[in-house]
Formats: C-alpha cells, structure tokens, sequence
C-alpha cells in the first residue's frame, strides 16, 4: 500500500476525526493521528477499504488539540453547573476565530461524556515516529491533565518493531491503555485471513506493552477459523493468551457483510461460517482454555452471542463457563427465541428471556419472519450484518 507521507499535507484542513474506535472509548476525545489503516488486507474487515493510509503532519495533529482545548476552556467557563446550555453554546459557535465547527462539537461531546479519556485515532497510531507521537500524547497532558487515560489502537506487527525503552517513554508520557486486535492466537487462522501477523508476535507484542507499563487491550474474534479450524482458534487463542496476560479480552464474533474479501470465500463455500451453536462450542472451548490469568473478558458489542459472559480470571471462570453451557443445554426452540432475541436487543443473556414482555416480542417477531429453529441461522447473519 503506498503511504501518503506527512509532508505532503501542505496546509492545514481543519479538526478531523477518523470512523471508528472500540466500544469502551465511546466517551473519549477522539484526536486523529494517522489516516486509515496501514496493513488494510485483512479478509474479514470492511473498514477503510479503498482508502490511502496517510499520517498526519505532527503540527496538525498539534492543532486539533488546542482547538479543542480552546472550546473546552470557554465550555468549563459557562457549565458551573455540568451542562451547557443552548445560550451558551449558540455563543461558543459565535466564537470562530481560530476554532471550527468540527472541534467545537469534539468538545462538547467529550465535555458531555466526562472529559476522562482520549482516543488517539485511525487503526495503528504507534505506525508514526515514536518522537512524534511522544510530542502529541504531552501536549494532550499538558492541555488536560485531568485525563485518565489515553488509548491507541496499534497493530501487534507495529508494536513488536518499538524498542522497550521507546514503548516505555509512551507510557510514562501518558499513553496508557493499548488496543489490539489479535483476532486469533492460530498462525493458520491469521495466515489465512491475511492477519499480516503471527502468534509469535502477537505474544511479544503483548508482553511488550505490558513491560512497558501500559494497559493492554486484546480483541478476539469468535468464529473466525470457520468450521475446520474452530477448535485450533479456539486453543491457540486461549494459549497465546495465556502467555500475554492482558488486562482485558474482548469479544468481538465473526459476521461477513457482503463487501469484504471473506464474503467471497463464504459464497464459494471455501469459508463454513459457524452457526451460533457451533460458535457457543468453541467460545465454551476458548474460556475453559483460559488459565493462570488475571484478566477481565468483556463482551460488549451486538454481535456477541453472549453480552453477559463477563467478569475476571480466574474468580469469574465457572461462572461465564455456566452461561454457555446453559444455553446448549436448551430445547432448540428456546435457542431460537434467544439467539432472535439477543440480535433485537431485548436480551443481554438467557436469563432475560424470563422477561414475558420481552419474549413476547421475540415470538412475535420470528411469528411474522416465518423464522423457525430451521432457518433462525440465515436470519441471524442477516441481522448481524446490520451492525457492522
């Protein structure tokens, strides 16, 4: 992929903000440091596609942030109170000068959100010059330093190449949480989806961030060794896992929206996505494999079966264990009514289908759809699609 170099952004365009950052950010500042995805090739995911990779001038970057901080001073000025009211945002969009609209509404987003924490976006920050990002994550304390924290997506390939003591300098500046997505710990999964990256490094890399002070965050992607190799996914995740011991697991399940390179394998029949049972097996597989970690999963997206299976290794384990046995356990009509259920949003684990209110919209809804314990997996990967 040709990189577009920083220098050639002549002038400066304005604040800007990249598509996309994980679920847990959703209240932070977003600051954009790069443009899009460096690697890019990945089968399975549809953001960025057919978009150049470019970094941002440094200076640039610089000026986003003291646009913003510049509103967050005026916002702090008039919301004593913790809101900003429509006076005084109708006189903070007066103020122009050197702002725009852009990052005036960066800062009330953020301001409404709490101010705690801050994204630095696209898809792998730490692909710039460690002095470079060096000289944005301080002057984002230094302009904030009531910040929590400040994250970063980067890619384990990225990371693995930054010497400790730069990795280090990061953390002491203020960088303090990495999200990676691992996606698998099996090097026939990751060279077949074109990861770019193998469990070798995905392990250094991990361990890397993790001596370097920081907190780590790891992305697993539920189903994505399709049928023939779920449970070598399953295995060589939890194992690679295991070696790393990040403080978070994400769960984030497999779905193949017709514009991604996986789509065409899937259609071929070279790709056998897993039913939701089938992806049940092997996440029951992946968290009985789990072991000697002191990590919390998480399961926060739609597209997770289970919303519910959460809590820390090792106190937690029987207990998310427990969820997922308990949903192969049921009748297949019952699966159905909550497999339909989860995707409409009306349950976050089994336990909510006790909900009469709530069952009766899903009876409902698969009543009308004609789905049945037959078809329900069609229906399903066409409303998962909806969310990507």
């Amino acid at each position: 992929m040709t990189v577009k170099d920083c220098r050639q952004d002549a002038a400066y365009q304005g604040f800007e903000q990249g598509p996309i950052r994980p679920p847990s950010e959703a209240g932070s500042l977003l600051i954009r440091i790069t443009r899009n995805c460096p690697w890019n090739r990945c089968t399975f995911c549809p953001v960025y596609k057919g978009r150049e990779f470019s970094l941002r001038a440094v200076e640039h970057v610089l000026e986003d942030i003291n646009r913003v901080h510049r509103y967050i001073g005026e916002i702090r000025k008039c919301s004593a109170d913790g809101k900003v009211y429509p006076a005084n945002i109708a006189r903070l969009r007066a103020m122009d000068g050197p702002g725009d609209r852009a990052a005036l509404n960066a800062a009330l987003q953020w301001a409404a959100g709490g101010m705690r924490s801050i994204f630095l976006q696209d898809a792998n920050s730490l692909v710039i010059k460690p002095e470079r990002l060096l000289a944005i994550v301080r002057h984002l304390k230094e302009c904030f330093p009531w910040v929590e924290r400040i994250t970063s997506y980067a890619r384990s390939h990225t990371i693995a190449r930054i010497s400790d003591d730069n990795l280090r300098l990061l953390s002491e500046a203020g960088l303090s949480r990495i999200h990676i997505g691992m996606e698998s710990g099996s090097d026939k999964v990751l060279a077949r989806v074109q990861k770019g990256v193998d469990k070798k490094t995905h392990i250094l890399a991990g361990q890397k961030v993790k001596l370097a002070g920081m907190e780590l965050s790891e992305y697993i992607m539920p189903g994505l060794g399709g049928r023939e190799l779920s449970l070598e996914h399953a295995w060589e995740s939890a194992d690679a896992l295991n070696q790393i011991n990040p403080d978070f697991i994400r769960l984030r399940s497999l779905a193949i929206p017709d514009h991604v390179a996986l789509y065409e394998e899937y259609q071929r029949g070279d790709f056998v996505k897993l039913t939701d049972v089938e992806t049940a097996r092997e996440l029951l597989v992946f968290l009985q494999t789990l072991d000697g970690i002191t990590s919390t999963l998480a399961s926060d997206h739609i597209l997770n079966l289970f919303e519910d299976v959460q809590g820390s290794y090792p106190g937690d384990k029987d207990k998310m264990v427990s969820i997922v046995l308990d949903f192969l356990a049921m009748e297949p009509n019952e699966r159905m009514i909550y497999q339909v259920g989860r995707r409409m949003g009306l349950f976050r684990g089994t336990s909510d289908m006790g909900n009469p209110t709530a069952r009766q919209h899903v009876e409902t809804a698969c009543a009308k759809a004609g789905i049945s314990p037959a078809t329900v997996d069609v229906a399903i990967d066409e409303m998962m699609k909806r969310f990507i």
